[in-house]
């Protein structure tokens, strides 16, 4: 027995030293920890008395089960989810640490209620019954006998207004955030709707298989030298815009849309395959050999621009000389930004399926565009890129751009106005519900900035395209389309 003290009394200094920094209460007497084969001695006895009194009605091999089964966790592997914890009293499976001790729930309430009615228990046999999950119930002497030794303390127990003021606290906590909850703004279920509809209508004009794209003339690329593509930098066609819209449209045939998807004033207009492609490909455009291509492009995005307008909430509200103005003035704006799909950062191109609809800066000089429209135009594309828009966004964003009061021709820019606000309220609450952190900060600003940059890009393809128009061998490369919303522009 005096040995086995001296194990205790070593184990309980060398316990001590790594686990000084638990607390203890006041007047607490101190723990002693058991040695356990091959695991730490980390157990916690709420006096050394009884610890030395425990100790006596327990075998040296009962002694070092007990030490394994209620040794704490050892402070470098604390809380490991991977390790299973038992009950130091049971070996039940445990729940936590309950008043200073691992233990199971049934343990920790026998603990509690023992400790407030100081119930006095009498073992009805030796006083050494081994507590186990099935027995726990058969002994309570030796089972809150057991919760002593592995370090339970009544200190721990709260007191029936301690309990109270957690509860409240508790439920406080759950109203705080029932209400912070409720403040947060929602999408309502029209807002919703507006969103699945614009969503719906993007999918139906774009076709991310870019399958209609060989329908188009074929691109055609040739080794310009950087003088000739200067010399035609003024000769600049809308076409790189189309380019980019491009990337993003295609659903129908070029030559043979299934329905037509103009106002009135481009309803008339004649879009087969036949009149587009039979008199410009039998002109010769040795500087500018993608122009045909890009013009096809341009003209077959224009198309899913106009079909995307048309299913805009509200757009059909206006009056049909409203719904050309509008659109005129912001196809090419709806085109560069639809192309964002399709631009990729690492080699600052336009990839639209196969190597043949690749389009890089380089291709888009050869339809006649110059710098002064390239460069911030993949600036654009970049900074437009780095926004991470969500689908929801990005077509709540054409919506909004196409939906412009100020635009050159519009009469009733009231109306105009008040679907455009609905547009913006709509991004803004989906922004705050739907956009996560950090990404979300300042978005709505941005986008909106974004707006105003296409305005500028905008205003730069007009003066090119009026360079491009007045040269009838190029003018007579483009689609007649091309010419009805690029050439007779509002002023």
């Amino acid at each position: 027995m005096e040995g086995r003290a001296r194990l205790s009394r070593a184990a309980l200094s060398a316990a001590f030293a790594r686990t000084g920094r638990r607390g203890r209460a006041p007047g607490a007497a101190p723990h002693s920890h058991l040695p356990s084969a091959g695991a730490s001695m980390s157990q916690l006895c709420s006096s050394w008395d009884l610890h030395q009194q425990s100790m006596a009605y327990l075998p040296d091999a009962e002694m070092e089960t007990m030490a394994a089964s209620t040794s704490l966790p050892d402070p470098a592997g604390e809380f490991d989810r991977n390790v299973p914890r038992i009950c130091g009293v049971c070996g039940d499976r445990a729940t936590g640490f309950h008043f200073n001790a691992m233990t199971c729930e049934g343990c920790k309430g026998f603990f509690r209620r023992s400790m407030k009615r100081k119930a006095m228990f009498t073992c009805p046999f030796n006083g050494d019954c081994k507590i186990t999950k099935d027995n726990r119930r058969h002994c309570q002497a030796c089972r809150l006998k057991r919760c002593v030794d592995i370090g339970m303390m009544k200190e721990f127990i709260l007191t029936d207004e301690e309990v109270q003021r957690k509860r409240e606290m508790i439920l406080k906590r759950k109203e705080e955030e029932a209400l912070k909850e409720s403040l947060k703004p929602k999408l309502s279920e029209e807002q919703q709707k507006v969103i699945d509809i614009l969503l719906e209508a993007h999918h139906k004009t774009f076709d991310t298989t870019y399958s209609d794209f060989n329908k188009f003339r074929p691109p055609v690329r040739s080794k310009v030298s950087s003088r000739t593509a200067t010399e035609s930098s003024c000769v600049v066609s809308q076409d790189f815009s189309s380019e980019d819209s491009s990337d993003v449209f295609g659903s129908d045939a070029f030559g043979a849309f299934p329905e037509p998807m103009e106002p009135q004033m481009f309803s008339n207009l004649d879009l087969s395959e036949d009149s587009d492609e039979s008199p410009s490909m039998s002109i010769e455009l040795p500087h500018l050999p993608m122009l045909p291509h890009l013009a096809d492009l341009v003209s077959y995005s224009i198309q899913k621009v106009i079909g995307f307008a048309k299913m805009i909430p509200g757009f059909r509200d206006l009056t049909a000389e409203d719904q050309i103005a509008l659109l005129k003035s912001s196809a090419i704006e709806v085109i560069m930004l639809r192309s964002n799909q399709s631009f990729t950062m690492e080699d600052m191109s336009w990839t639209c399926g196969s190597n043949d609809f690749k389009y890089k800066v380089s291709d888009v000089t050869q339809a006649g565009h110059s710098m002064e429209l390239l460069e911030p135009l993949v600036k654009f594309q970049v900074g437009l890129k780095k926004l991470n828009l969500h689908e929801e966004e990005h077509v709540l964003l054409m919506a909004i751009c196409i939906l412009s009061p100020d635009r050159p021709g519009v009469q009733d820019t009231s109306l105009v106005e008040s679907i455009q606000d609905r547009l913006s309220d709509i991004l803004q609450t989906y922004i705050r519900c739907r956009h996560p952190p950090p990404g979300s900060r300042l978005l709505y600003a941005k986008m909106i900035q974004k707006l105003a940059d296409l305005r500028s890009l905008n205003e730069e393809h007009s003066k090119q395209y009026r360079c491009l128009s007045f040269q009838p061998e190029h003018s007579m490369q483009l689609t007649p389309l091309v010419l009805e919303v690029f050439g007779n522009e509002i002023s």
